[in-house]
C-alpha cells in the first residue's frame, strides 16, 4: 500500500512538472517575441532608417548628394520613416566594410547601419559572410574604357592605343586590368594620378589623354552626353558581364530585407529608380 501511494505521488509530481514545462514552453516564445521586436519594428518605433553609403563615390554619393542618397531617402519613405544617412570610408576590402557597417559596427564607434548600399551581389561574398543578407540588385557595374573619337575612331582591340596615354584611377580594378593585359604592353602608357574614373574622364575631356578607363557609372556620368567620346566595355573577356550591385542587412533582419526588396521592386516598376539614375547621368536598366 505504501509503495502504491508513493508511486502515485511520483506520477502526479511528474505530470505537474510536465504541465509546467509545457506552459513555460508555450509562454517563452511569446514573451521573447514581446521582448525582442524585429528589425523592421525597431526602425519604425524609432522613426528613422540608418543607411550606410560610401563617401565620395561618384555619381552615387558626393558631398551628401547623388543617386544612392536619393535611393536611401526613397527606401526610408517606403518604410514610413525618416532617413539617417551614414557615410563611411571604404576599408581594405568588402568583408571589412560589411563587418563595420552591417553586422558588428566600426572600431571607431559608429555603425552598424540598418542597411548598407552598393554591395556586390556576389555568391562567394554571400557564402563568406553568413552574418549578412545581400540582396536586391539595382545596378550592374562594368569596367569600361572611353576614347576620343578623333584620336581613336574605332576599337577592335586595345592595340589601337599603342603609344597613346590612358588615364586610370590609381589602385583601381580598371588600372590593374590594364597593367596585366597583353603581357603588360600598356603599363608605360597609364596615367594613374586620377582618384576616380570621373577624374580620369576629366583628363580625357581636357585632351590630356586619348582614353580613360574606370567603372561604367563613373565614365557614363561624366561623358555619356558628350558626342566626342565613345564608351565601351574594356575588351577583357571576364569583365564583360560585370557585377551586380545591391544592398545588405544583418542576416537576422529578414523582415527588413523583405520590405526593402519590395521597395526596390516598386521603385523600379514605377520609373522612380530610372529617374534617379538619369539625374546622375546614367541609363538605368533592370538587373
Amino acid at each position: 500500500m505504501h509503495d502504491r501511494r508513493l508511486r502515485r505521488r511520483l506520477c502526479l509530481k511528474r505530470a505537474g512538472l510536465a504541465a509546467l514545462a509545457g506552459s513555460l514552453g508555450a509562454w517563452a516564445p511569446a514573451a521573447l517575441a514581446q521582448a525582442e521586436p524585429t528589425a523592421l519594428e525597431k526602425i519604425r518605433k524609432r522613426g528613422r532608417l540608418s543607411v550606410a553609403v560610401y563617401q565620395e563615390l561618384p555619381p552615387f554619393h558626393v558631398n551628401g548628394k547623388g543617386i544612392e542618397v536619393e535611393l536611401a531617402g526613397a527606401l526610408a519613405k517606403a518604410l514610413g520613416v525618416e532617413l539617417s544617412l551614414l557615410p563611411f570610408a571604404a576599408d581594405e576590402d568588402m568583408h571589412d566594410d560589411l563587418r563595420h557597417m552591417v553586422w558588428r559596427g566600426h572600431y571607431l564607434g559608429f555603425g552598424p547601419a540598418d542597411v548598407m548600399l552598393h554591395v556586390p551581389v556576389d555568391r562567394p561574398l554571400m557564402q563568406a559572410t553568413p552574418q549578412a543578407e545581400i540582396f536586391a540588385p539595382y545596378w550592374r557595374e562594368r569596367v569600361m574604357i572611353a576614347r576620343d573619337l578623333q584620336k581613336v575612331p574605332t576599337m577592335p582591340s586595345l592595340a589601337v592605343f599603342a603609344g597613346q596615354k590612358i588615364a586610370v584611377p590609381g589602385q583601381s580594378l580598371a588600372g590593374w586590368l590594364l597593367i596585366g593585359t597583353d603581357n603588360g604592353a600598356y603599363r608605360e602608357q597609364l596615367i594613374t594620378t586620377a582618384k576616380s574614373g570621373v577624374e580620369a574622364a576629366g583628363a580625357l575631356q581636357r585632351g590630356e589623354v586619348a582614353a580613360a578607363a574606370g567603372n561604367a557609372s563613373e565614365l557614363e556620368s561624366a561623358l555619356g552626353r558628350d558626342p566626342r567620346f565613345a564608351i565601351e566595355p574594356l575588351p577583357v573577356p571576364r569583365m564583360r558581364e560585370g557585377w551586380a550591385v545591391g544592398m545588405a542587412v544583418k542576416a537576422s533582419a529578414t523582415d527588413l530585407a523583405r520590405a526593402l526588396q519590395t521597395a526596390i521592386n516598386e521603385l523600379g516598376s514605377s520609373g522612380e529608380l530610372s529617374a534617379m539614375f538619369a539625374r546622375g547621368g546614367l541609363n538605368w536598366r533592370k538587373v
